[in-house]
């Protein structure tokens, strides 16, 4: 069974009125690590190594109103949900410290401005890349799986790619802008593919053809780094895992858990594929942007593109096919049961973004001075933060540095 982790990206939230907060150094406080984004410096590598010492699990963003939690290497469901809970504690922890608190929350419901982390690397992408960066106050959830080899990764990558925008829609979370409704259920998927490097890719082949397309990328003099691939999908360049980069920050940590197994299973399920000779999908790029358009703007609150067909069905539907699709590496994991009743427990109360609307709404037949979003803020809080455990309760420091399969 395939080791997997996961990396969650929250907001730092003002616990009364829910205004987002730049304190992510002042949680740090020292306990640094770098993000899988981030060039490996040695610097990076020293924070990194210090990892054992028990102190760490936190990292900063390009956001000072964010903060990353990393888990360790889990092979199961729950090994992992404790480790997002406790990922999610050590944060709050942190954040109630300075008279704050974390919200799982793909975006903001409260206008903003935000703040740059300090660093020369960020300052140079804000230079560079203008609004998008300084705009891009995004809370992503990426799942890391383990690989054999970087060949495996890529033919993984190759046979992924079309599957990937249920994802999306199922951890939809993020309805708001800066004190707006958006009308799309994943904003922070519209947000985040402003970035030139983002969105789905085209068919590798082979890991060289990838280094090569990686290289021509770098040599476009348009990226500052390679940590700027920003693909739905990708290689980590710092362990030895496919890294899955498509889902909101799910509101409920059950959700967050349940998605990483089926990104496992996906990963498991095209690893096989390969080895029996079967050819990717060969789904034109554009295809797959425009489902991506379609999961971020509907969710599961109308229709999806079919990944078999890309034609619109019922959303409801092609995520119990991507189960289907998945059912038997699921089983063989003892994990069928549990996904399908989690996919169905999504379905029937919607998904973290239905919430927030639902919030919302109850709070505005109250008039309240910022039009209910305060009120959301509030409730993520209380949601992030549910059967949360201490991290020291975890038998192991949550940290994301060695997926490993033995």
């Amino acid at each position: 069974m395939r080791t997997f982790g996961v990396e969650e990206e929250l907001l730092i939230v003002d616990p009364e009125s829910g205004e987002p907060l730049a304190l992510a150094d002042a949680l740090l406080s020292g306990r640094h690590v770098a993000a899988d984004d981030l060039p490996q410096v040695p610097q990076a590598q020293a924070a990194t190594d210090k990892a054992d010492d028990g102190e760490m699990g936190l990292s900063a963003e390009l956001k000072l109103e964010q903060i990353e939690t990393q888990t360790r290497p889990c092979r199961d469901y729950g090994t992992l949900l404790d480790q997002i809970r406790a990922g999610r504690s050590l944060a709050d922890q942190a954040a109630q410290k300075n008279q704050a608190r974390v919200a799982a929350l793909a975006t903001s419901p409260l206008g903003l401005n935000s703040h740059t982390t300090p660093d020369p690397r960020y300052a140079r992408m804000l230079e560079r890349f203008g609004l998008t960066a300084q705009e891009q106050l995004t809370c992503g959830f990426h799942v890391h799986t383990y690989i054999e080899s970087p060949d495996e990764g890529v033919a993984v990558l190759d046979r992924i790619r079309d599957k990937l925008a249920v994802l999306t829609a199922l951890s939809a979370n993020s309805p708001f802008w800066n004190g707006q409704p958006t009308g799309f259920e994943s904003f922070r998927t519209q947000a985040w593919n402003r970035w030139p490097t983002s969105g789905p890719a085209a068919v590798y082949g082979t890991y060289p053809a990838y280094r090569r397309v990686v290289t021509r990328l770098l040599d476009s003099g348009v990226m500052l780094d390679e940590g700027m691939l920003y693909f739905d999908a990708r290689l980590s360049r710092n362990h030895p895992t496919v890294e899955v980069r498509v889902a909101d920050v799910c509101l409920r940590a059950d959700d967050a858990a349940l998605i990483a197994c089926l990104v496992r299973a996906l990963v498991e399920s095209a690893s096989r594929e390969w080895r029996d000779g079967v050819e990717p999908a060969p789904v034109p790029t554009v295809l797959l942007r425009m489902a991506s358009w379609q999961a971020s703007n509907s969710g599961l609150t109308g229709e999806l593109l079919d990944f078999g067909n890309f034609r619109p069905a019922p959303a409801a539907d092609v995520v119990r096919s991507l189960v289907d699709y998945l059912a038997p590496v699921l089983d063989e994991q003892g994990e069928l049961a549990l996904a399908r009743q989690g996919v169905e427990d999504i379905i029937a109360r919607g998904t973290g973004s239905a919430e927030q609307r639902q919030v919302r709404e109850k709070a505005l037949a109250g008039q309240p001075e910022d039009f209910g979003f305060g009120a959301v803020v509030k409730h993520a809080v209380r949601v992030t933060m549910r059967d949360a455990l201490d991290p020291s309760e975890v038998d192991t420091v949550p940290e994301l540095l060695r997926v490993r399969q033995s």
